[in-house]
């Protein structure tokens, strides 16, 4: 898949998450094979530009390029300066927001709210394009409810205004992440476009990929909630697309190895005593599909600090190991 200069490869991206998809997690995304990774919603809002928290989010320092940046709000001419300012700052794609469902960003008419009203988005879409030299994709949803379901038209508007590639959730927002993705409106929307789309929704492994590639003829799929304590889907999916092979799951030794390794880039990035917290919900994550999930958590959410965080997660990987190397010489 191609956007601007850019080739992705391979065409499996990681969703931008606000609270999830920050710099540890992106790079960590990225080295296991996802082929673009977008940062966590940015606020358009100057006043808020210089915000620990949104320092932290335009921290883009050692990020293999290309540098994805998503951007939020509702005023075409400030959505063009935060897109002007995250270009000064490293950004070399800017992503425009349009898909997020959460309610205390669309009860300011920001994120999949936008829909409702095409003709401020053709505004948005032409102010942001025309702003910067970079790439801009656009993520959306299918509509706002089912009786609106005017994703098809908003893609024809982002085409015509210069956005280089499209996501699109197979969901509306009234939906949130409930029921089951529908596919159908994404690939109507695929088959009307000249510019690269990408379908997100309930693409949870790679079989799973490999039938929304088939069935909706995108260029490429984003996966979401399903990379939240499995980073590993990425390489997972992208050697079943490149060779129909399906890996095996990686030993608990790996696994223990990459979540220290995420815990020590989370300890080092944003510092005590937030590395620490942000921490709990990503090993919550790791644990949360293993029978031990309920143990695990009530031992690591003692941690207090970095290195009990590690030396906890350690032990407990090197018990559970043990464990099931001595089950298999048992049998």
């Amino acid at each position: 898949m191609q956007i601007g200069p850019y080739s992705i490869a391979p065409n499996v991206v990681l969703a931008p998450m606000a609270g999830v998809t920050d710099k540890p997690f992106r790079l960590l995304c990225k080295r296991l094979g996802a082929g673009l990774a977008a940062s966590e919603m940015t606020i358009s809002d100057p006043r808020f530009w210089t915000t620990r928290k949104s320092l932290h989010r335009m921290d883009h320092d050692g990020e293999p390029d290309p540098i994805s940046v998503q951007i939020a709000g509702t005023e075409p001419q400030q959505l063009a300066e935060a897109a002007r300012y995250n270009v000064d700052h490293g950004a070399q794609i800017i992503d425009i927001n349009m898909g997020c469902p959460a309610k205390k960003v669309c009860n300011a008419w920001a994120g999949s709210a936008l829909m409702r009203d095409e003709d401020l988005v053709a505004r948005i879409l032409s102010a942001v394009v025309n702003a910067v030299d970079v790439p801009v994709t656009l993520k959306i949803r299918t509509g706002w409810d089912c009786d609106h379901r005017n994703g098809p038209r908003i893609a024809h508007i982002a085409e015509d205004s210069g956005i280089a590639a499209l996501a699109v959730h197979g969901r509306t927002r009234d939906q949130h992440y409930t029921g089951q993705a529908e596919y159908e409106t994404i690939a109507a929307i695929k088959a009307a476009l000249r510019i690269p789309v990408i379908a997100n929704g309930d693409i949870d492994s790679p079989r799973k990929a490999a039938h929304v590639l088939a069935v909706t003829g995108v260029d490429a799929v984003m996966i979401g909630r399903a990379a939240q304590g499995r980073p590993w889907i990425f390489r997972e999916v992208a050697h079943y697309l490149a060779t129909g092979e399906a890996l095996p799951a990686p030993p608990l030794s790996e696994v223990r190895d990459i979540l220290l390794g995420h815990l020590q880039a989370l300890h080092a990035f944003y510092g005590e005593p937030q590395g620490v917290r942000i921490a709990r919900k990503h090993l919550g994550w790791y644990a949360k599909d293993r029978p031990e999930n309920a143990a695990f958590r009530a031992v690591v959410n003692r941690a207090e600090d970095p290195a009990s965080q590690i030396a906890l997660t350690t032990d407990y990987f090197d018990h559970l190991i043990a464990d099931t190397r001595q089950t298999a010489a048992a049998e």
